[in-house]
C-alpha cells in the first residue's frame, strides 16, 4: 500500500501542474434537460479513482459578486432576470420559480469558477480547469440557449479592472457558435475570439475574430484539418498572453443534440493540439496561461470526453481510458460505502456499546415477539436515509424542487420489503417505490436480491416531444435508475448475495436496465443483440411502439416478435460472474443472436 502511494505521489510530482475548480452548486437537476448535471463530479471521481487527482490542486468555486456581472451585462438585462419569463426563454423549459433560482445560482457559481481558474492559471503560468462554464451564448443585453451570464467575459473584465492588459485569445471549439462572446468583444482588439462550429448564429463584425462554419454532418478529417490549419496562424499573428479554451464535447458522434460525427480519438487529438499551440507560445518565452472550461456536451457519456483529455494533462500526455458511466458510478458508490459503519445502516448500537446483548435478548426481556424492523433484515429507515444523503441522491431530489423528501419503509407485504420516497411529508409526490426480497429459488446454490417492483417518476415533470410518454408511464422518469441499481448492487455486497435479478415488464425498461444488467438466459441476450441493428435508427418510444404493434418481424418465419418479460441480472459474486462470462453462456448468446433475421415493417 505504501509503495502504491509513493508511486502515485511520484507520478503526480512529475505531471504538469493543473488546477481544478468545481462546486456542487453546478449541479442542476431539470426535468426534460438532456445535459448531465453530474458531469463535473463524474470527472473528479474518475480522476481520483485513476490516482491522478491531487487534493491540493482542487479548488472550490463561489458565486460571482453581482458587481462583476454589471461590468459585462446591461442593468436592464440583469433586472429582467427577476422575471420568470426571461429565464424560461433562455433555458427553453417551463420551470418552477425555485428551479429558475437554482439556475441563476448555478451559473453565477460557474462564472465564479472561471474567475477562480483564471487567477490560478495566471499565478502559476500554467493550466487551470473549470469543471463547468463556457457560457458563450450570453450577450451583454440578453441570454440565450441556456447561457445566462458570460463567464469568459466576466473573467476578462475582472482582469481589465485590475489594469491587466494581457492579449486574450478565446478558442471556442464547442459545436455551436460562440456568438455572445464574440459580440461582447467585438470592439476590443486585445481579445481575439476563435470559433469553429456548425452554423454561424450571429453576424458580428469584430475587431479580432476568426469565424469558421463547417455545416452539418462533419467527420474527423474535416474537423481536424480545420483546427490544424486555422488555429496556429492565430497564435502566430495575435501572440496571446492568456488563452481561454472552451473544450466542448458536443461535436461527439454520440452527443444527444449534436449533428457531427467526431470520434473520441479525434476529440482527444483536437484537445491535445490546442494544448500544443499554447505550449508553443510558452516555448517562445511568452507567458501564456491556459484556462479550460467544459462548455457543451449532452447526454450521459459527455463527461468521458473531458475526462479523457484531463487525464492526459495529469498523466504526462498519456490519456487514461474512462470506464462506462455505470461502472464509474458503481466504483464511486463502493468507495463511499467503505465509510459506512454497520451500526449506521442497521440502527443497532455499536458492538462495543451493546453490553453483549442481542436483539433477541432485548426483545425477550421486554416480553414481546420479535418483529421485522429492517429492510431485508438489515437496513433501518434511518440507515437508508443516511445512505441516500451521503451519496448525494437526496440533494439531487431537492434540486428538482422537492425540498423535503420523505422516506418510509413497509415490511408487511408478503411480496417483499418496500421502500418509498416521497417529495414531501404527508405522502405527497411519490418519486421512488421499490419492492425487494431475497431469492434463493431461481438459481440453485445462489442467493439473489430480486427486484419485484421499481417505480421512478417525477410527478411535476411534463412529457415532451423529445421525451414522450412510454408505455406504462404515468409521469416522466426521475433520471436516477443507474443510481438505484448501483445502490442495490451495494446491498448485494453488504449482504454477501450473489447478484441482482429483475424482470423488466416492458422493452424500454429492459433497454435502460441493459446499461448495467444482462439477460439471465443467454439466448434472450442474443435476441436483444439481434434487435439492436434493425431498431438502432428508431427512438426508444418508436422502437417500443414497433414491438408492441407487431411491426418487428422475424423474416425467417414471417412472425412478429413480441416482447416477453424475462429475467435480467447483475453478477456480484465471482462464481456468478464466471458463469455469465463462461464459454457455455457466450455460446448461447451467439446462437440466440444468429437465430433471427429481423426487420421493421
Amino acid at each position: 500500500m505504501l509503495l502504491k502511494t509513493l508511486r502515485r505521489l511520484s507520478r503526480l510530482g512529475r505531471a504538469p501542474r493543473v488546477q481544478l475548480v468545481y462546486s456542487r452548486r453546478y449541479q442542476i437537476e431539470l426535468p426534460g434537460a438532456v445535459y448531465d448535471p453530474q458531469r463535473g463530479e463524474r470527472i473528479l471521481a474518475f480522476l481520483d479513482s485513476a490516482g491522478l487527482l491531487d487534493p491540493a490542486a482542487a479548488h472550490p468555486a463561489e458565486p460571482v459578486p453581482f458587481p462583476h456581472l454589471r461590468r459585462i451585462h446591461t442593468d436592464d438585462y440583469l433586472d429582467s432576470l427577476n422575471r420568470p419569463e426571461t429565464l424560461v426563454r433562455i433555458v427553453g423549459l417551463q420551470l418552477s420559480e425555485d428551479a429558475l433560482e437554482r439556475i441563476l445560482e448555478a451559473q453565477r457559481t460557474m462564472v465564479g469558477g472561471t474567475l477562480a481558474a483564471t487567477r490560478l492559471a495566471r499565478a502559476s503560468n500554467g493550466i487551470a480547469v473549470n469543471l463547468g462554464g463556457g457560457l458563450h451564448h450570453a450577450f451583454a443585453d440578453r441570454g440565450a440557449r441556456f447561457c445566462v451570464y458570460n463567464d469568459v467575459a466576466a473573467a476578462v473584465a475582472e482582469l481589465r479592472s485590475r489594469n491587466v492588459a494581457s492579449r486574450v485569445l478565446v478558442v471556442d471549439l464547442d459545436l455551436h457558435d460562440g456568438d455572445g462572446t464574440r459580440a461582447i468583444f467585438a470592439g476590443d482588439p486585445a481579445v481575439h475570439t476563435f470559433s469553429i462550429h456548425n452554423h454561424t448564429s450571429a453576424e458580428v463584425n469584430a475587431a479580432e475574430s476568426t469565424v469558421i462554419e463547417l455545416g452539418t454532418g462533419v467527420g474527423d478529417d474535416a474537423y481536424l484539418a480545420a483546427v490544424r490549419t486555422r488555429l496556429p496562424p492565430v497564435f502566430e499573428s495575435f501572440k496571446p498572453e492568456l488563452v481561454f479554451y472552451l473544450a466542448g464535447c458536443d461535436p461527439a458522434a454520440d452527443d444527444e443534440i449534436g449533428d457531427w460525427r467526431i470520434s473520441a480519438e479525434a476529440l482527444l487529438e483536437r484537445d491535445q493540439f490546442v494544448l500544443s499551440c499554447v505550449r508553443g507560445a510558452q516555448s517562445k518565452g511568452r507567458n501564456c496561461p491556459l484556462v479550460i472550461m467544459l462548455a457543451g456536451g449532452y447526454g450521459p457519456n459527455a463527461w468521458r470526453y473531458s475526462a479523457r483529455f484531463l487525464s492526459s494533462l495529469l498523466n504526462r500526455g498519456r490519456a487514461v481510458e474512462p470506464p462506462s458511466t455505470e461502472e464509474l458510478l458503481l466504483t464511486r458508490y463502493r468507495l463511499l460505502a467503505r465509510g459506512f459503519e454497520e451500526h449506521e445502516l442497521t440502527g443497532e448500537p455499536r458492538r462495543e456499546d451493546d453490553w453483549g446483548l442481542s436483539d433477541d435478548d432485548l426483545i425477550s426481556a421486554l416480553g414481546g415477539p420479535r418483529r421485522p424492523r429492517r429492510l431485508l433484515g438489515f437496513y433501518s429507515r434511518q440507515g437508508l436515509e443516511l445512505t441516500l444523503e451521503r451519496v448525494g441522491l437526496l440533494d439531487r431530489i431537492r434540486n428538482l424542487g422537492f425540498e423535503r423528501p420523505t422516506l418510509e419503509i413497509d415490511l408487511d407485504n408478503p411480496a417483499g420489503d418496500t421502500a418509498r420516497l416521497y417529495g414531501g411529508p404527508g405522502r405527497r409526490d411519490l418519486l421512488i417505490e421499490l419492492r425487494v426480497r431475497i431469492d434463493r429459488g431461481t438459481l440453485t446454490g445462489m442467493t439473489l436480491l430480486r427486484i419485484e417492483w421499481l417505480l421512478l417518476q417525477n410527478p411535476r415533470a411534463q412529457f415532451t416531444t423529445a421525451r414522450p410518454r412510454l408505455p406504462g408511464q404515468e409521469h416522466p422518469g426521475l433520471g436516477m435508475l443507474k443510481d438505484v441499481v448501483a445502490l442495490l448492487i451495494l446491498a448485494c455486497d453488504r449482504l454477501q448475495l450473489d447478484g441482482l435479478i429483475v424482470v423488466p415488464s416492458r422493452y424500454h425498461v429492459a433497454v435502460h436496465a441493459r446499461k448495467s444488467l444482462r439477460f439471465l438466459d443467454p439466448r434472450k441476450e442474443g435476441l436483444y443483440h439481434a434487435l439492436q441493428r434493425p431498431l438502432e435508427k428508431l427512438s426508444l418510444a418508436e422502437a417500443s411502439a414497433a414491438l408492441a404493434g407487431g411491426r418487428v418481424v422475424d423474416t425467417r418465419t414471417g412472425e412478429p416478435l413480441a416482447w416477453h418479460p424475462t429475467p435480467m441480472v447483475f453478477p456480484v459474486s465471482d462464481r456468478f460472474r464466471e458463469m455469465l462470462d463462461g464459454e457455455e453462456y457466450q455460446k448461447g448468446v451467439a446462437e440466440g443472436e444468429g437465430g433471427y433475421e429481423i426487420e421493421v415493417r
